[in-house]
């Protein structure tokens, strides 16, 4: 009898086991097509630096009008909330990744650094934005970028084939940061450094804003404590990790106003963070305006500045170890 009560608890355990990872595979699935599908929108739509309030986001996070002017108008959807290349100290000949590429806008910006002799490469998991960034290569004669549809835990690229890995509010996005961390750390080179802008959490988000699916897409939800960042990316094999806090007001997201095509989705007075099962508004191609709505009810709602912040990543791939 005690066999078969251990085997029972066994079977029984199997069965709970099996179930949380089937679920757990079920909800990130659902969160990589909703962020699909949000920032397939986005590269869709005509949002560019050519928007007065597109360009108040990159320059509120740290780019100059001379950046922005230099690269293609397209390339900017006002998605940022940093500038990672003004700080990952690139030079003529290095080989860049760019993690989570959208429209090319820092990309671009790493192929002036890396020159001629120098490659910079995006990576994003959304067709759309990949045609969107080949267009823009296209358009400004770009001969040192390349462009590669995928997600970023799984990166096409060999190991110790990259100088510096750089990303721009992605990572949060990420469902298994920790697989992405690996990834880095197996495409970079010894030695090789990691500058990323991204949004982290200096506390626990409240659980409704933490199971809102709007919340995810727009780069909080996601987000995991800066205490946790760094220790994932010590996990991973990094040193001399750093993570900054660069004091930028998130509620720089508000500046692309008057965009609405479609309505906002409904929301509950006494929730207003709820998960959000459907858009009131349709087709998906809206969704690039309903993605900034979001972003601005967000803001409105609920003090952003005080459980996330905009910071700066830094960390060195070891250069004995991998």
């Amino acid at each position: 009898m005690n066999y078969l009560y251990a085997f029972t608890n066994m079977i029984a355990r199997n069965i709970v086991v099996l179930t949380n990872m089937f679920l757990g595979e079920i909800v990130t699935n659902r969160i990589l097509e909703s962020v699909k599908s949000k920032y397939g929108a986005v590269a869709e739509s005509s949002l560019s630096s050519e928007n007065a309030g597109v360009k108040a986001v990159a320059e509120a996070f740290g780019y100059t009008a001379e950046e922005l002017t230099s690269i293609p108008a397209g390339a900017n959807m006002g998605l940022s909330c940093g500038n990672p290349t003004a700080t990952a100290h690139i030079r003529p000949g290095e080989v860049v990744v760019d993690l989570g590429s959208g429209g090319g806008l820092d990309v671009f910006l790493a192929a002036k650094m890396v020159g001629p002799n120098g490659r910079a490469i995006g990576i994003d998991m959304t067709p759309a934005m990949i045609e969107r960034a080949r267009a823009n290569a296209k358009a400004g004669g770009y001969t040192n970028v390349e462009f590669y549809q995928s997600t970023i835990d799984r990166i096409p690229l060999p190991d110790a084939s990259v100088d510096c890995v750089i990303s721009n509010c992605v990572l949060n996005l990420a469902p298994d940061k920790p697989a992405v961390f690996r990834e880095i750390a197996r495409v970079l080179k010894p030695g090789g450094r990691v500058a990323v802008s991204d949004i982290a959490l200096k506390r626990k988000l409240p659980e409704a804003v933490a199971q809102s699916i709007a919340a995810y897409v727009g780069c909080i939800a996601g987000a995991i404590l800066v205490d946790d960042y760094r220790a994932g990316l010590l996990a991973a094999g990094f040193e001399h990790v750093e993570i900054v806090d660069n004091g930028a007001d998130l509620n720089a997201y508000a500046k692309v106003e008057n965009q609405a095509g479609c309505c906002s989705p409904a929301m509950d007075d006494s929730n207003p963070l709820q998960v959000i099962e459907e858009p009131c508004c349709s087709p998906v191609a809206n969704a690039s305006d309903s993605l900034h709505d979001e972003l601005k009810t967000l803001l409105s709602q609920y003090d952003i500045n005080a459980a996330a912040a905009s910071v700066k990543v830094y960390a060195i791939k070891p250069s004995n170890n991998f």
